[in-house]
């Protein structure tokens, strides 16, 4: 027992992947906890379909522009990269008072870009949480 204490404690790869463990503990309950915390609600599909039809949410697509002309979901508005990068949202400004919901690829970017929005006094912004990806996969209808 003496000999498997010793080894641990002077054993280099161990205490890396001790470390490398506590990393990744803590890098988990970080993003678990900070997305809770997080002003930007996520949204599943079927949770954006019902903020669709029942409070006629807008759907933003932020995607480049062969992505949007390949298929997108029906009504949606496309924001050009452009207009992203300047955080440059006064087409929108009509749109305050309605939810807004923001799409991407995969859900990534869509985040960054709400949380402009936000800063930029849209109030009831939120993202669909898995993006273009996971309403094709529910296999939601979109159009070209």
């Amino acid at each position: 027992m003496d000999q498997i204490i010793e080894f641990a404690g002077s054993s280099t790869l161990i205490t890396v992947l001790c470390v490398a463990w506590v990393a990744l503990v803590v890098l988990i309950i970080y993003s678990y906890v900070g997305g809770m915390l997080s002003p930007i609600k996520e949204l599943t599909t079927h949770e954006a379909t019902l903020l669709m039809n029942k409070e006629d949410a807008v759907i933003l697509d932020i995607r480049a522009a062969n992505e949007f002309k390949a298929g997108h979901i029906l009504s949606a508005r496309q924001l050009k990269t452009e207009d992203i990068k300047e955080a440059n949202f006064t087409k929108l400004e009509k749109l305050k008072d309605k939810p807004i919901i923001v799409v991407c690829a995969m859900g990534v970017s869509a985040k960054k870009t709400a949380s402009q929005m936000l800063k930029a006094g849209f109030d009831n912004v939120s993202v669909l949480k898995g993006g273009m990806g996971a309403w094709q996969a529910a296999s939601l209808p979109v159009t070209k």
